[in-house]
């Protein structure tokens, strides 16, 4: 069966096939933002957020091919309850970073898997991340260098580059951090027959 990454993420792209996985990528067409809002507007928890979002680029990838294993996938960043979106501005950024500097945040990174333009199987997983209480101008050269890198992130930071040095400490896998949760999908795979083991 074809498995199609429902986004146009390259990293999730590239861990997938570095796990000897089959798969191309086709970006669904959501309006992520505006699902987003109408979300947090209801109050709703930032777990059932990332899972939702993660559920609607499956499905729309899924409507035009039903024959394949249709991946979808998404990533919440919460301070408590507040939840954040990839920044559109420097300013952004930097307002977000000094919002998170100091604290410990959480990462939802969220999957679902459609077959036969159905649901078959999803997962949540969390991450916690403690950030340094890092200076203005740290901060600001940080975003100024790394503006073209860290725009596609929910966090303005990469802890695979140089966001790293942001953080006192990490709890959760590596793939959840990157904003997949690669290893339970191996588990679910290997369960269903569908990877060797």
């Amino acid at each position: 069966m074809q498995m199609i990454l429902a986004s146009s993420s390259p990293i999730r792209l590239q861990m997938l096939r570095a796990a000897g996985l089959t798969v191309d990528a086709i970006a669904p067409r959501v309006d992520e933002a505006t699902i987003r809002d109408a979300l947090v507007a209801e109050g709703a928890h930032p777990r059932d957020i990332a899972d939702t979002l993660a559920e609607m680029k499956a499905r729309k990838v899924a409507e035009k091919h039903s024959d394949a294993l249709v991946l979808g996938c998404d990533q919440v960043l919460a301070l408590d309850r507040q939840t954040f979106a990839k920044p559109e501005t420097p300013d952004q950024a930097r307002a977000q970073l000094r919002q998170l500097r100091g604290q410990s945040h959480k990462l939802l990174s969220a999957i679902v898997a459609y077959e036969n333009a159905e649901p078959v199987w999803r997962h949540v997983a969390e991450a916690r991340l403690t950030m340094h209480a890092i200076s203005d101008s740290y901060l600001d050269d940080y975003v100024t260098r790394t503006w073209d890198s860290i725009r596609h992130s929910v966090g303005c930071y990469k802890i695979e580059e140089e966001g790293v040095r942001l953080f006192s400490a990490l709890s959760g896998d590596h793939f959840t951090i990157l904003g997949l949760p690669l290893l339970p999908l191996l588990a679910w795979a290997g369960t269903r027959g569908m990877i060797a083991r």
